[in-house]
């Protein structure tokens, strides 16, 4: 996944996050990086569990919505290199991803391209393990980062999204925080029967 710390005043607008999403082909990352062995996620719940939801929303790929997007949440001008500006800052940000994993590499260089062509800078940069979870994961150093969740049998997924779980040591590294979200992942841990949870869980998606 590619995350966005949300503390960033950037990236805690949401029509930001949906510009990306807009921006960056899908497709291309999972002929270009997984050689086409993969399916286009649009939630945290895995196709064919009992928890996912396969009736949300969808970005499609298309430039012309991404850049509305941005300019609606004030990214209109451009400098003389092209790169969009607001109130005098160019829109860049750096990517942090850790060493020896090529496809997290890739994906970094794909939207890399993506948002170049939005005019949004990105740089790139890999860290050794241990240092990228201790230097920067845990002590929210980073604008954004590239890394991998997974996903156990149980959708419960408090760790990973409630508002409380913002802690260094804590796996909400991306400080995501949504009152409803709170809710649902409460409830959906709150009941053994499944047709109770499914509803939260799906609404959650």
């Amino acid at each position: 996944y590619l995350g966005f710390n949300l503390k960033d005043p950037r990236f805690a607008d949401k029509r930001v996050r949906q510009a990306f999403a807009h921006a960056i082909n899908k497709w291309e990352l999972i002929d270009g990086v997984l050689l086409g062995f993969g399916r286009e996620a649009t939630g945290p719940y895995k196709p064919g569990t009992w928890a996912h939801n396969g009736n949300v929303k969808r970005y499609s790929h298309d430039y012309e919505e991404a850049q509305k997007l941005l300019a609606a949440a004030g990214w209109r001008e451009r400098n003389a290199e092209g790169i969009l500006v607001k109130n005098g800052r160019p829109f860049t940000f750096e990517i942090l991803t850790n060493q020896g994993n090529e496809e997290r590499k890739k994906v970094a260089e794909i939207v890399q391209a993506s948002l170049k062509q939005l005019g949004v800078v990105v740089e790139i940069r890999t860290i050794e393990w241990a240092a990228f979870l201790k230097e920067y994961i845990k002590k929210r150093r980073f604008e954004a980062i590239i890394l991998g969740w997974g996903i156990g049998q149980d959708p419960d997924q408090y760790e990973i999204w409630h508002s409380s779980k913002t802690g260094p040591d804590d796996l909400n590294h991306l400080s995501y925080a949504n009152p409803e979200v709170d809710e649902l992942l409460e409830r959906g841990r709150s009941s053994c029967h499944q047709e109770e949870r499914v509803k939260h869980y799906h609404r959650l998606q």
